[in-house]
């Protein structure tokens, strides 16, 4: 791990500068989509409005589509939406053909809730899938989210509540 939280708060700097050195590294094995999330000025720049951190998770859903004979084929993927650090954006990650997915929270009933989204990074499996880790944070403790599949897209859109 690179830029999550136990790195970060060691050393933010020198964190990032691994996390960056790693990228580059990995570069043309990486999807497309989270190797331009990851490597975007925007992405990890907690003053843009369109960086995740400190974000409110609004939904999660985890889907199968099916095809073929009988609709036996099935792929898994998921859906995060958050409400943005600013409280002004959608943040959307659609996760396609998801692997393998591990989601464990806080301790929701005292935290209430999942309080926002501290930290998370992109990397490859062992089998060249992407890896996306999400830190929660929470008064007591933090959840921790692994989502492992092809590849991740992302789009934002305009937030206005409804009064």
């Amino acid at each position: 791990m690179y830029i999550l939280g136990a790195q970060r708060d060691e050393d933010p700097v020198a964190a990032s500068r691994r996390y960056r050195k790693y990228l580059m590294s990995v570069g043309d094995k990486f999807p497309p989509n989270a190797f331009k999330l990851a490597t975007s000025e925007w992405y990890f720049d907690f003053s843009n409005h369109r960086c995740p951190h400190d974000g409110w998770l609004n939904s999660v859903t985890i889907f199968e589509d099916a095809t073929g004979d009988r609709e036996a084929e099935r792929r898994v993927g998921i859906e995060t939406v958050l409400l943005g650090p600013y409280h002004d954006l959608l943040l959307t990650f659609r996760y396609q053909n998801v692997s393998n997915y591990s989601i464990s929270g806080c301790d929701l009933d005292r935290s209430g809730g999942h309080y926002n989204w501290r930290y998370d990074e992109f990397r490859l499996s062992e089998e060249g899938l992407l890896v996306h880790e999400i830190e929660w944070a929470s008064i007591l403790e933090h959840g921790r989210w692994l989502i492992e599949c092809e590849d991740v897209a992302y789009t934002d859109s305009h937030y206005s509540r409804a009064d």
